[in-house]
């Protein structure tokens, strides 16, 4: 068959429709932690290397520029600094602490909203839907870009999800003491953003083809989802449904989540309700995708590579290769690990894997 542009590449190998070849090097697994960065430039005596552009990696999806959350944002402002340390206020107004050598995860102290009242005044002052100003894509432009690039075009985006944005907007205790404390206002958060994400999508259809919408939950840990699979029903299904039944009048294809941890209690669930692809499949919280692909053979999956191989050796790397190829054999699969890359993998073993990889996705 004819040479296909790289995001219809990727948006068919998802959907299991005849491809040219695999995708190759796309999405947040192929990415490294900036100190992974650092360390693979010196390790390969050059201070401006690119892995992307170095191991040929390609792109998959283009997304406009829309202000889907607060606006207008709180003022950011530094609250606290020691000598290693920072706290401040961001412009989602989270309250957080962090490391300024950015060595660690952030640790959350405050969230903008607390109880029904904080949500109706956020609702009303920052989270308005009538605003013109959420759409701030030059529609030439974007155009011109998808066109010479070749780029599917893809709304939702981290860190806007049904779940996702509204532990952002709370923190992850009060949010599970809400779903119990004020059911009601975590329906009305729920409801509210899609139809902000929503209003806003119509807009990008009336001017380019969705390929695809994302929603980002990151709602599940080791021990699985956050909410139980009936919660999950009751309070954010009928949000995607919302979600589904808008993208398919507008000719969208793929519709993903990506959830960090054990996603195998949510899949079923959300691919009841249209969603037809996940990632990232950590393996470390024990997901294995030859048996999710067993389980749900329609199922696109992008990712499920243990990124923790690529420090383990070339045995350990290609075991991984292995899968990747058994996945591949089965289709609807683009290969990728499970998360950004740390900074404990040396740039010869992220190398080797890439190379393999890529001759596995049929590129010479």
């Amino acid at each position: 068959m004819e040479q296909l542009t790289v995001g219809e590449r990727a948006v068919r190998c998802l959907m299991g429709a005849s491809i040219d070849r695999i995708p190759f090097g796309i999405g947040l697994g192929w990415a490294p932690w900036g100190e992974a960065l650092e360390r693979w430039r010196k390790e390969s005596g050059n201070p401006n290397l690119n892995p992307a552009a170095e191991l040929g990696f390609e792109g998959s999806f283009a997304l406009p520029s829309l202000v889907s959350g607060i606006y207008p944002a709180f003022p950011s402002e530094v609250i606290e600094e020691t000598e290693d340390r920072i706290v401040s206020r961001d412009g989602r107004g989270i309250t957080s602490r962090a490391r300024k050598d950015g060595g660690s995860i952030p640790e959350y102290l405050d969230y903008p909203v607390k109880t029904p009242d904080d949500w109706e005044r956020l609702k009303n002052e920052r989270l308005r839907i009538d605003q013109p100003e959420r759409v701030v894509q030059d529609w030439d432009a974007f155009r011109a870009h998808i066109a010479s690039t070749g780029l599917a075009v893809q709304v939702g985006n981290f860190p806007w999800g049904v779940f996702g944005s509204v532990r952002d907007l709370m923190g992850v205790e009060d949010t599970l003491v809400a779903f119990y404390e004020y059911p009601e206002m975590i329906h009305d958060i729920m409801e509210h953003l899609t139809s902000l994400w929503i209003s806003l999508w119509e807009k990008v259809a009336v001017e380019v083809q969705i390929d695809h919408i994302h929603i980002w939950e990151d709602m599940s840990g080791k021990q699985g989802s956050l909410i139980s699979p009936r919660m999950v029903e009751e309070f954010m299904m009928p949000c995607y449904d919302r979600i589904v039944a808008f993208g398919k009048s507008v000719g969208v294809r793929l519709f993903s989540v990506d959830t960090d941890g054990d996603c195998g209690e949510l899949v079923p669930v959300m691919m009841r309700h249209g969603i037809n692809m996940f990632f990232p499949f950590e393996v470390q919280a024990g997901n294995d995708i030859l048996e999710y692909r067993r389980l749900y053979p329609t199922l696109g999956i992008w990712g499920g590579l243990d990124k923790r191989a690529l420090a383990w050796g070339k045995d350990a790397i290609d075991a991984e290769v292995e899968k990747a190829r058994k996945m591949i054999e089965k289709g609807r699969y683009i290969p990728m690990f499970d998360h950004l890359i740390p900074p404990d993998v040396p740039w010869d073993g992220f190398k080797y894997a890439a190379e393999r990889i890529r001759a596995l996705c049929g590129i010479i």
